[in-house]
């Protein structure tokens, strides 16, 4: 299609996410493409809002509108959209082609980046931690990765995947290093839960919108650079190790769904998360499309064991189990560890909470039909989370059980007691340790700080 300009009008489909990213590093700087939008999806509250003129750059005074992805065939009609380009994470192979169906049925290009384009290089060794699912583990891999290089007398800086669902001009390069930090940053529920386990651990973390600018940061702080990923996202930063986290409790998973396959077909190590929970020969489905699609990566075996608190406060309860939101809602999981928890402890009935479900928290049941006794944490803004509260006060049940990675009444004052459920990953044999060493001791040999590797 001809332009004025002679420029290509190009729609990029986001979460707000991946689509600020690709547009950062390599969409803004290209003089034959006008981005004219961006649309939303998986995330609520997106559409709407404009990508701010001071993060777009002077080719756009206006900034960028972002629109509902619902609309897109109109939207490739009424801004002459000649490409659209994908850029987010954790859909199926089939729901990939759907989009691609529907752009090209409208008549414009359908168009995903690869990692040349989207990775940036560190002067810092870069270890990623990725995913093939939403829910897989890729924190608590994280942690357990942060604590080997700590243990190596290495500091760590955290870089997580975008989460920037407030002011994004405020939310350029936001670094977490106290609990405070997530008040004076207004974190979301979904923000907390990603940032408050590095934080207690004594990670210093790093997130935004800009991730040129946030690597430097990071880079300034840090021995090694330790990407902590969202969803099944490809890293933003090009590692000297990949980990890759699989889910045995979703065998056939890691191979069905994108980009989740195209990190198990890049990674260097893949983790099988979760072996103390899922059935042997569902474990052995995963290692052998593992084998099949990278015989080339080592394979690590891991567990994901639960604590409780208080064990003894569940037995003989009626629950009402709340668990991580996206791990539920697009990450496809119909229980996590707190079910799991209140099961192992007694509980004499889980509660179901959808009948007590009020405004976007009953819109969320309605969308993903699939969760029934659970309750998901979505919590993407001040209305939800009030939202979320006004649910749990009138689901009928003694506990609650909250099995998010944040402590829930932090931010919730919610009438009724409740108990906190934690999951750590538990390797079985140190595999991940020794390839972690490994990697960092080639690189930072020399090192001024007198490290082990040094």
């Amino acid at each position: 299609m001809a332009h004025a300009n002679n420029a290509r009008n190009l729609i990029i489909l986001g979460a707000a996410g991946r689509d600020f990213h690709d547009f950062n590093v390599y969409w803004k700087s290209q003089p034959g493409y006008k981005v004219v939008a961006f649309t939303a999806a998986q995330i609520p509250d997106i559409a709407g809002r404009v990508y701010p003129s001071q993060l777009a750059g002077p080719r756009y005074p206006k900034g960028i509108p972002i629109e509902p992805e619902s609309g897109l065939p109109q939207l490739i009609k009424k801004l002459k959209v000649d490409e659209a380009v994908m850029a987010y994470s954790d859909l199926s192979h089939a729901d990939v082609m759907h989009k691609a169906s529907i752009v090209n049925a409208a008549g414009a290009d359908f168009k995903i980046l690869g990692w040349r384009r989207t990775m940036l290089d560190s002067r810092k060794p870069v270890i990623a931690v990725g995913a093939v699912r939403t829910g897989c583990g890729k924190s608590q891999t994280t942690r357990k990765v942060s604590q080997y290089l700590k243990a190596l007398g290495l500091k760590v800086a955290v870089v997580r995947h975008p989460m920037p669902y407030g002011d994004l001009t405020k939310q350029i390069c936001q670094r977490f290093a106290c609990l405070d930090d997530m008040d004076h940053h207004k974190c979301t529920i979904e923000e907390r839960e990603e940032y408050e386990p590095h934080i207690n651990a004594g990670n210093v973390l790093f997130a935004g919108v800009d991730y040129e600018r946030i690597l430097r940061a990071a880079e300034a702080e840090a021995d090694v650079v330790l990407w902590d990923g969202g969803n099944n996202d490809m890293p933003f930063y090009r590692p000297d190790l990949f980990i890759v986290v699989t889910d045995p409790l979703r065998p056939g998973h890691e191979t069905a769904y994108y980009p989740g396959e195209t990190n198990l077909r890049m990674a260097d190590v893949v983790v099988i998360n979760k072996i103390d929970t899922a059935r042997r020969e569902d474990i052995a489905v995963v290692e052998a499309n593992i084998r099949r699609a990278n015989p080339a990566a080592a394979v690590v075996k891991a567990k994901s064991p639960v604590t409780v608190a208080d064990p003894r406060a569940v037995r003989g309860k009626r629950v009402l189990v709340v668990e991580d939101g996206p791990t539920l809602t697009h990450g496809g999981m119909t229980f996590g560890a707190a079910h799991v928890a209140a099961r192992d402890c007694g509980a004499r009935k889980i509660v179901d909470p959808r009948p007590y479900a009020v405004g976007s928290i009953k819109k969320t049941f309605q969308a993903y039909p699939h969760l029934t006794d659970i309750l998901p944490a979505m919590g993407y803004g001040a209305r939800q989370m009030e939202e979320l509260r006004k649910t749990i006060d009138a689901t009928p049940c003694d506990l609650v059980v909250v099995g998010t990675p944040i402590d829930l009444t932090r931010l919730l004052s919610i009438n009724k007691p409740s108990v906190r459920v934690t999951y750590e990953l538990d390797e079985t044999d140190g595999a991940l340790r020794r390839l972690v060493e490994r990697t960092v001791a080639p690189r930072l040999k020399g090192c001024a700080c007198g490290c082990a590797a040094g």
